[in-house]
């Protein structure tokens, strides 16, 4: 295996482009880990770490701009992640331990496409739009569009991940991304990423992804339909929960069962509501 530290974006996609086997080294907490279990073995390896401009969090006219190269604690740090935007700063904080989060990548983790991670579904709650680069060009493709199945984006071979795209949202909402988990930093059992907005005590804002219950995130739009207009009373939440649980495909594994993680999906919808408004009414 030849390991290969481009200094500018455009060196790195003219590796990926010409390599026949190559593959994009972010923070490595996967990658690392799958080529140690014989999972991967890729011929050439292409560090992004030198490569600056993937790097940090810039204002744009219309939300921030996530550098794909920027940390998770980079990210769960950034006080200007605050109203709708919340969502993704709480999920980054809650990325396994400190020790990963500091060498962490969101630009990894998105491309890795697993359902199980905390960012997918924060980042479709969240109507962010993730911008891809090859060396044709740069092209943008929003998260609901990004997943495609198990460990499966629509990054074509010689693609890489330049940057998250996340919209400021409306003014009255607030984001929040709860986990339930069996040990503090494992992966999810259930995951709900929201962002809500009030207007004088109604919904005029929601949208939702669950995580981990699914080959991607799973979004309903009727479920978010149900709460616009709405009070949020327990009927209300309880029916749009219900819609998700209905639209979840999640499988059995050590962290639960199928029907187990149904039953969790509709109660932490409705805690995440109970936080998001706690947040919203100060």
């Amino acid at each position: 295996m030849r390991y290969l530290e481009p200094k500018t974006l455009d060196e790195a996609l003219a590796i990926l482009s010409s390599e026949d086997d190559a593959r994009a080294l972010a923070g490595g907490a996967t990658l690392v880990a799958m080529m140690n279990a014989d999972l991967v073995a890729p011929e050439v390896l292409v560090g992004l770490r030198r490569i600056t401009s993937l790097r940090g969090i810039t204002e744009t006219t219309g939300g921030l701009r996530i550098g794909a190269m920027t940390t998770h604690n980079e990210i769960s740090g950034d006080s200007r992640l605050s109203g709708a935007m919340a969502v993704v700063k709480s999920a980054a904080s809650q990325i396994a331990h400190d020790a990963i989060r500091d060498v962490g990548t969101i630009g990894g983790a998105l491309s890795h496409g697993d359902p199980n991670a905390d960012f997918p579904s924060a980042v479709t709650a969240a109507d962010a739009s993730i911008e891809i680069a090859s060396a044709e060009g740069i092209r943008s493709v929003p998260a609901d569009d990004f997943f495609v199945d198990y460990l499966e984006t629509v990054l074509a071979p010689g693609e890489l991940v330049t940057a998250v795209n996340i919209p400021f949202g409306p003014a009255s909402a607030w984001g929040h991304y709860l986990k339930f988990s069996r040990a503090d930093g494992d992966y999810a059992t259930v995951s709900v990423a929201l962002v809500l907005g009030l207007n004088h005590g109604r919904c005029d804002y929601a949208r939702f992804a669950v995580g981990a219950c699914g080959p991607r995130p799973i979004r309903v739009e009727p479920a978010e339909d149900r709460l616009i207009g709405s009070e949020l009373v327990i009927d209300d939440v309880a029916a749009a929960g219900e819609m998700l649980a209905a639209a979840a495909d999640p499988v059995d594994d050590v962290r639960g069962s199928s029907e187990y993680r149904q039953l969790l999906i509709p109660r932490l919808l409705a805690r995440a509501i109970i936080i998001a408004k706690e947040h919203i009414n100060g």
